[in-house]
């Protein structure tokens, strides 16, 4: 934690991070108007309202890391299955984790780990110096960035559980889990701590997001700050995803009915922010980023934006460093040839490339966090599991259907729960494809990460019982936290 810790020994570090989030908390489409301050302490920091919208600002900016959901958690996770394969062997553009061969002094390990933490600490330095500023903001708007805040660490907490624990499944989260840290570090003194279960990570994580859809906002005023900053949907949604995880599919029901409460297409959110499938997939991804599809996603613009290496549609689509496994969910039945989701991928030189984040240099596509349809796939599978099988084929064609009105899906992938089962997870397949779930989809039912590769290059299989089934420990935090 050491790393992490050092940067922010003086909290004028931290207003560093403030002031580049695409949406502020007015609302503007501008940088934020700052104090000219070059160094301030933890108490002057919480004397101003500017101050304290640029931390809570601040805390978005770190979530959007370059190595989080800035876009490479998304490549880490999705080249980790079997729909991409690698073309350049360039070990900056996660070709370890194409190949499962990273080691805990991986630049993509460390960087993930440390930007997550660095999310965290930001979160937990607003909760702390709100609960000691009185008389700055009002209490109803110091509640709601104390939600936001405990929105992001959970968010944070959650995707480093799934990456580097074992699965929650596995033995109902009695593995290791990660240094649980609740309290805001501004000096290295704290940086020897045990990690918690995975249990006891998840259980943080749902006390976070219970706070934070108690205490969030219905909506905001814009449909930007609707669809970059948390709201009570964004915490209710993300509660799926967790719980899908913990294979708790009764919970995933409940979320997901706060607003799915339909049990027949069409489906959509009747209260809050109404969420809702568009009629066509491809406007999210280049036309219009604000639909209210997109629950969450990271904004970009032309003077904030990732570049080269660090941008995904670099990764992707400019550069070209992956193309679709012929052999992946590209050769599925199920994803026809008059399917809408084929337009966001492009054949060239005899190969199919994801043209998602299609947007070139500045690379100004926004990243999705959270849609409607994972939603929609995730109250799917756990209908299923539950034995509502009727409910999960009407969640399933809902989400195909959008894109592939004519499909009927043949008797055999619906008839029996297990053939559903896997239409659901080839259906989570094609429509979140380079979205950034396919790892966790494998890990959470403990499946085998399969082999795949091309005549150059090959990535071998990981068993669920292989130590690099989840990614190791950095060295940035072993190094220094002595007392895992």
């Amino acid at each position: 934690m050491i790393r992490i810790i050092n940067k922010i020994k003086n909290i004028s570090v931290i207003l560093g991070l403030t002031y580049f989030f695409s949406f502020t908390l007015s609302g503007c489409d501008s940088e934020l108007n700052t104090e000219s301050e070059t160094s301030l302490s933890a108490g002057e920091i919480f004397q101003t309202q500017t101050r304290i919208e640029g931390l809570v600002n601040g805390m978005y900016k770190a979530l959007k890391g370059a190595s989080m959901y800035g876009g490479r958690i998304h490549l880490y996770l999705d080249v980790r299955g079997e729909d991409f394969i690698n073309v350049t062997g360039n070990s900056y553009t996660a070709y370890e984790s194409w190949t499962n061969s990273y080691t805990s002094g991986s630049n993509d390990i460390n960087n993930t780990w440390q930007q997550a933490y660095a999310a965290i600490n930001n979160a937990n330095i607003i909760i702390d110096g709100l609960a000691k500023s009185t008389g700055v903001i009002s209490d109803e708007v110091k509640t709601q960035y104390v939600a936001e805040a405990k929105f992001v660490r959970a968010l944070s907490y959650y995707t480093l559980v799934t990456i580097y624990a074992r699965p929650y499944t596995e033995n109902d989260g009695a593995s290791k889990g990660l240094p649980l840290r609740l309290q805001a570090e501004t000096t290295s003194a704290n940086n020897d701590l045990a990690r918690s279960t995975v249990k006891e990570v998840y259980k943080q994580i749902l006390e976070d997001l219970d706070f934070a859809e108690t205490n969030l906002p219905d909506s905001y005023s814009s449909s930007a700050l609707n669809t970059t900053r948390a709201h009570k949907s964004t915490a209710i949604a993300l509660k799926t995803r967790v719980y899908l995880n913990k294979g708790d599919f009764q919970n995933v029901i409940t979320e997901a009915k706060k607003i799915v409460p339909q049990t027949d297409a069409p489906f959509s959110a009747t209260t809050g922010v109404k969420h809702a499938l568009q009629s066509d997939i491809t406007t999210l991804f280049g036309s219009n980023f604000l639909t209210t599809e997109s629950i969450l996603s990271m904004p970009s613009t032309a003077s904030d934006s990732y570049s080269g290496q660090s941008a995904i549609a670099y990764v992707y689509y400019s550069n070209k460093e992956y193309y679709l496994n012929p052999s992946g969910i590209l050769g599925s039945s199920l994803w026809g040839t008059n399917d809408a989701r084929r337009n966001l991928i492009e054949l060239k030189s005899g190969k199919y490339y994801l043209k998602k984040y299609a947007k070139v240099s500045p690379y100004i596509d926004y990243i999705p966090v959270i849609r409607y349809s994972e939603v929609l796939l995730n109250y799917a599978e756990a209908a299923l599991r539950t034995n509502n099988n009727a409910l999960a084929i009407k969640l399933l064609e809902a989400v195909h259907h959008r894109s592939d009105a004519g499909f009927v899906f043949p008797a055999s992938s619906e008839n029996t729960s297990t053939a559903l089962l896997e239409t659901i997870r080839q259906e989570r397949r094609i429509e979140l494809l380079g979205e950034g779930f396919r790892s966790n989809d494998l890990l959470r039912d403990l499946l085998t990460i399969p082999a795949k590769g091309s005549s150059s290059l090959q990535a071998a299989q990981v068993l669920p019982s292989a130590e690099n089934y989840i990614f190791p420990l950095p060295d940035s935090e072993t190094n220094t936290n002595k007392a895992l």
